[in-house]
C-alpha cells in the first residue's frame, strides 16, 4: 500500500546528541498515519503509527518528562 511521500522532520527540542526520532505528520490527515524513524539511520525501516497511537506516544513522553 502506498501512503504518500513522508516529509520528515525532527523536533526543535531535539538536541544534537543523536538520540532522536523523526516524524512525518503530513500524512496524518490524509491517511490517518504518522510514520516514525530513527534520525541516525534514515534508510532503515520506519514505524507507521495510527494517529491515535501517535497521540498516545506523545502524551506518554510528556508525562515521563515531568
Amino acid at each position: 500500500m502506498t501512503i504518500g511521500t513522508p516529509r520528515w522532520f525532527k523536533s526543535s527540542y531535539s538536541e544534537n546528541g543523536g538520540v532522536c526520532i523523526e516524524v512525518a505528520t503530513n500524512l496524518a490527515v490524509s491517511h490517518g498515519v504518522v510514520p516514525v524513524r530513527d534520525s541516525k539511520n534514515p534508510n532503515s525501516p520506519h514505524l507507521t503509527l495510527s494517529t491515535d497511537a501517535w497521540t498516545g506516544l506523545v502524551e506518554f513522553a510528556r508525562q515521563a518528562a515531568v
